[in-house]
């Protein structure tokens, strides 16, 4: 397939998505909501430093906004009778899933930048590396958003099963990756099990680009997010044509 031709048609799905699942009422639950009040009930009535504290609670709404669009599509359209049909066009499953994450990082990268400038402006926030925080922002949200494609792709055509297998899989990570306690204060075992988590990699990224205390080198928190972002491509890739094929 021609390059410009397979482009053009990655933006035409993500534009669909775009303009049919950014206005879901679970995007904005689970998107806006939840992560806010799960942040106001770790902080409210305790004196923490939000300037510590600040950086995890944006790595954690990037991760929950950017992997709240995914989930949703693939059942949703399964249930409609869409998914197939839009398997008849000239599209391949690579087209489709990067076309999906591309419309969820767009939605992470939106309220994640609106967020990220609030603090910057109203705590003060202080951005020590300008460059750092915008390649983590960029791809820490195609990550998660591709992580969110790969939570929709062996599921049905019922969308609450799919909300409720991604909420078991995020909230776990949302407590191991270092955003309530930081990675140099968990012992050794939960340090091993944070290594495992790919939003422990941009918290540090972020806590980097803030002044704050970090772990890992630069080019280790972008390179792992990086790697974990082909692997979710990848095996969405695989587990959406294995699952056609089936249903042929």
């Amino acid at each position: 397939m021609n390059w410009r031709i397979y482009l053009r048609s990655i933006m035409v799905v993500a534009r669909k998505d775009i303009r049919i699942y950014y206005r879901k009422a679970p995007v904005f639950i689970f998107g806006l909501i939840l992560p806010t009040f799960l942040f106001l009930a770790f902080f409210m009535g305790r004196a923490l430093d939000i300037h510590k504290y600040f950086p995890g609670f944006l790595a954690m709404t990037i991760f929950f906004t950017a992997s709240s669009v995914g989930p949703l599509i693939v059942p949703w359209e399964k249930q409609a009778g869409t998914f197939e049909r839009l398997l008849t066009y000239p599209v391949s499953i690579s087209t489709i899933v990067m076309g999906d994450m591309i419309a969820g990082a767009l939605f992470g990268l939106l309220i994640g930048v609106i967020v990220g400038l609030a603090g910057i402006l109203l705590i003060p926030i202080t951005v020590t590396h300008i460059a750092l925080i915008i390649v983590a922002f960029v791809l820490g949200n195609a990550c998660f958003s591709a992580l969110g494609v790969l939570l929709s792709a062996p599921s049905g055509n019922v969308p609450s099963n799919v909300m409720m297998l991604s909420a078991l899989v995020r909230f776990p990570l949302i407590f191991v990756s270092g955003i309530f306690m930081p990675l140099s204060e968990m012992t050794e075992a939960g340090r091993y099990i944070a290594y495992g988590s790919p939003l422990t990699y941009l918290v540090d990224a972020l806590n980097q680009s803030a002044g704050q205390t970090y772990v890992f080198p630069w080019f280790v928190d972008i390179l792992v997010m990086f790697g974990f972002m082909c692997l979710f491509l990848v095996a969405s890739v695989s587990i959406l044509k294995h699952n056609s094929l089936k249903r042929l």
